[in-house]
């Protein structure tokens, strides 16, 4: 097994995912490829909804966190299997709504909504708005006002937990651009404003302290924080509050080194901490929604390129060159993020040379990782990136306007493409031709 058990060896010594050998995938598809496992995604959605309403009791929703993979098919995979979304753009919310996806199990998030972006929500009927700020309020009262509505809400709190992990994913704490604080007041501030609000009917709280996370505490101690924060309000306002939402970013293994996480296990700790708080605290149990995103789809995918050169500085380091890079996944230039490589088509040879996998955008900094053993490679050989299913095609880009890579769904000894390949007619669609200037 390597990493996960959906991907494997055969007999040919290349690498497989699902069964399928990834070397005929990167000939029949072509390279970059986006490759996902449809019974992977299909699986952990399972596993999630089945632990959720088995901890939390049969009224938790998982919801998937569209910005880890965004596309049409993933939302009727979602719907089929009966998760709710979490949205944080209006073209997300777009395409879900074009799949048919059921409105009121969509959750509807971001830290600056417009207000077209809130009128456009109304309008599809969005089930609820996880509202950011007092701004973000006051323009969902009015729109919902003008409409006739009242429009479900949870407000987006900061408990201020540091998960520890890189800052740039870091997001529950006192100075996050998300969410109104618990330490500062403004918290408790914007639960009265809700509360006067005509048009809005607040129904509880959101927090999520960020990604990558392997330790339960963190998830503990937002929790408790909480907890905390919705008796007191419960209290103060006499009021009715039935929902929490405690997020997502439950860590996902990339490399050997990290751990795997017990999912089932972790929930019901975790769902035990928080039933144990909520009767400390002398309020019902609410209704738990959760958020999982990366842990749904991440180990689902394999990326595969083509190695274009080898390029050894004797005394320095080597270079392994491929057709994608920091355009297809940002990843490792933003974040460091590390990966698992190999190369494909020797995936049963020792990984014994020792290499830096460059882009081709003209970027020094244009990196897919540093210091990764691989099998040797040469020129044409199909190099494989593991765990790619989460961040990487949601985050492409056409910087030096390279062509975005198709993703293709494996299933039962079956590929389909579910997202094509972009085409330089592609690049040209927005261009006007024969642009006029206006008076």
């Amino acid at each position: 097994m390597i990493l996960y058990p959906h991907f494997d060896i055969n007999s040919q010594g290349h690498l497989t995912i699902g069964g399928l050998d990834t070397v005929e995938l990167a000939r029949e598809f072509g390279t970059p490829v986006n490759i996902l496992d449809e019974n992977y995604i299909r699986a952990q959605m399972r596993l999630y909804i089945r632990c959720a309403k088995q901890s939390f009791g049969e009224a938790a929703l998982p919801l998937f966190a569209s910005k880890a993979l965004c596309c049409a098919e993933i939302y009727r995979i979602a719907a089929d299997e009966g998760m709710g979304i979490d949205c944080v753009s209006p073209g997300e919310l777009y395409i879900a709504s074009r799949t048919g996806f059921p409105s009121e199990r969509i959750y509807f998030h971001g830290n600056n909504k417009t207000d077209r972006d809130i009128e456009q929500a109304l309008d599809m009927g969005v089930g609820t708005f996880v509202v950011d700020n007092a701004e973000e309020l006051q323009a969902l009262s009015n729109a919902s006002l003008a409409r006739g509505m009242r429009a479900r809400i949870l407000l987006r709190i900061t408990p201020g937990i540091d998960p520890h992990t890189h800052k740039a994913i870091s997001t529950g704490g006192v100075d996050s651009k998300f969410g109104s604080a618990i330490h500062t007041g403004q918290a408790a501030q914007i639960v009265k404003a809700a509360l006067d609000a005509p048009g809005v009917d607040l129904q509880g709280f959101h927090c999520h302290i960020g990604s990558q996370i392997f330790d339960a505490q963190p998830f503990v101690d937002a929790a408790a924080m909480m907890v905390k924060f919705m008796a007191e309000m419960i209290s103060t306002h006499g009021i009715r509050l039935p929902e929490l939402n405690l997020g997502g970013g439950l860590g996902v293994r990339y490399t050997k080194d990290q751990p795997e996480l017990d999912i089932e296990g972790t929930m019901q700790t975790f769902a035990d901490k928080v039933r144990a708080l909520c009767t400390s605290h002398g309020i019902p149990m609410p209704r738990v929604i959760l958020e999982p995103g990366r842990s749904l789809v991440a180990a689902a995918g394999v990326t595969l390129y083509s190695v274009g050169s080898v390029k050894e500085i004797p005394g320095f380091k080597n270079y392994v060159s491929v057709d994608g890079g920091m355009a297809d996944n940002p990843r490792y230039a933003l974040y460091q993020s590390p990966y698992t490589a190999l190369i494909a088509n020797k995936a049963d040879l020792p990984a014994d040379f020792c290499a830096t996998l460059a882009g081709r955008c003209c970027e020094s900094g244009d990196l897919l990782g540093e210091g990764m053993m691989l099998q040797r490679p040469v020129r044409g050989d199909v190099l494989a990136m593991l765990v790619t299913g989460a961040y990487q095609h949601s985050m492409a880009s056409n910087y030096n306007k390279l062509l975005r890579p198709p993703l293709v769904m494996v299933k039962d000894g079956q590929a389909r493409v579910v997202v094509r390949r972009e085409t330089f007619e592609d690049l040209m669609a927005l261009d006007v031709e024969d642009p006029v200037y206006s008076r």
